[in-house]
């Protein structure tokens, strides 16, 4: 109850931008514990690496693609202007300069803008591993903790079964029951034990596949959480999960890195200059020159060509970011009816299974006072069995979709951002 109300009051004031709490619904794997398994996932540490490697990206961009370039060369020059005239000869001749491509300021803002957008995506694709490795362990994690349910409940229904059992034996004795009787209750204790040993299984499949995919996690019972009930309305799941979506986030960086790469496109339509210096001596060093050297390339069709390629390509990714909002927030939607039906379907699956628990206690104790029949105490057993198995998935599914909710909206395990 103190969280939904805490809930709540966050709603009251989502309206003033103030970041969204985190909240620690009771029986919720701890903080430390699932932040350390979701930093060791492979897919989330490869994805802080590459964080790495964006920044890395941005600074290459930040710097100018050109570098200088030193020019030497050396020449003879042969003399003959006639077998009298003293200028005859060879003449050692040299050539020296330096020169370089200058990156006009537009496109280094460009270019800047381009990294900046490389870094953003990295990190919204390193928020999105971290999301999806938290779904995943919050999907293992339940499904370990319900294997152990349903064999504490396969246990149980194997006891009962016994003193069923016992219950017949005790009326064959006394020759208020028949040998078929006794049997088939035999027969009965048999399949629960079958059954129990099915819900071992699927325990150790179950915390197979948690340890296996997320190793470190310790094998520390703790029972199966109850959802609580969605009391907030849609606008407040559609705002916080849409604010706190990485895969959103990842399609709104690409476009701006599109944006840039656009700007980029148009401030290249003019070429960057080429200046160098230059010196040279001729004639056995009895003339010197030093120059000054500029070149411009002139732009061609396709410089307007690429850019008129990267406009339409921003009209894409424009396009690309709504359809994705539009599936976000009908996935948000679907969740929140989703989650609130499968709680009122616990409510009910709750209010039979106590129901067909009471009427296997009362058959129980009818028989045992020999005013049932063998069949009518198992029926109603199995009744039982089956309305708390069927508690069981319900709530399994109720708890699934609101830890769903508050995974995406990034309310536990530290997922917000800030």
């Amino acid at each position: 109850m103190i969280v939904r109300l805490f809930l709540i009051a966050l709603l009251t004031v989502s309206g003033s931008g103030q970041a969204l709490q985190a909240v620690n619904p009771p029986g919720l794997l701890p903080v430390e514990i699932a932040q350390q398994l979701l930093q060791q996932d492979p897919g989330v540490a490869a994805l802080r690496a590459n964080l790495n490697v964006a920044l890395q990206e941005a600074g290459i961009l930040d710097k100018s693609p050109y570098e200088w370039t030193a020019t030497v060369s050396g020449q003879r020059r042969v003399q003959n202007y006639g077998s009298n005239d003293s200028s005859n000869g060879n003449r050692k001749e040299w050539h020296v300069g330096i020169e370089r491509n200058f990156r006009l300021p537009g496109k280094a803002v460009a270019d800047r803008n381009i990294g900046k957008a490389t870094v953003e995506e990295s990190q919204a694709r390193y928020g999105e591993a971290m999301h999806e490795a938290a779904r995943e362990l919050m999907a293992l994690w339940i499904d370990w903790l319900a294997a152990e349910r349903a064999r504490e409940l396969a246990e149980n229904s194997l006891q009962l079964t016994r003193i069923s059992l016992a219950a017949v034996q005790k009326r064959v004795r006394a020759g208020d029951a028949s040998k078929l009787d006794l049997s088939i209750a035999r027969a009965e204790l048999a399949e629960q034990r079958r059954l129990g040993n099915d819900a071992k299984t699927q325990v150790a499949a179950a915390w197979s596949r948690l340890s296996i995919r997320f190793p470190g996690m310790k094998r520390q019972f703790m029972a199966l959480p109850m959802p609580l009930p969605i009391v907030e309305d849609a606008s407040f799941w559609r705002e916080h999960i849409l604010n706190q979506s990485d895969e959103f986030k990842v399609a709104q960086t690409q476009m701006q890195k599109t944006e840039a790469y656009a700007e980029r496109a148009r401030a290249d339509k003019t070429p960057d200059p080429r200046v160098g210096i230059y010196h040279a001596s001729e004639i056995d060093g009895r003339e010197r020159i030093s120059g000054l050297m500029l070149s411009i390339p002139i732009p061609s069709g396709v410089r307007d060509s690429r850019s008129a390629k990267a406009i339409a390509a921003v009209e894409v990714s424009r396009q690309e970011v709504e359809l994705k909002k539009r599936m976000l927030e009908s996935e948000i939607m679907s969740a929140i009816m989703i989650a609130r039906g499968a709680y009122a379907s616990l409510q009910i699956a709750n209010e039979g299974a106590s129901a067909m628990q009471e009427n296997a206690r009362l058959m129980q104790r009818a028989y045992t006072l020999g005013e049932a029949e063998l069949q009518a105490m198992l029926l109603a057993r199995r009744q039982a069995t089956a309305a708390m198995t069927n508690a069981l998935q319900a709530q399994v599914t109720a708890l699934t979709a609101y830890y769903k909710l508050l995974v995406d909206a990034h309310l536990i395990w530290d997922l917000e951002h800030s």
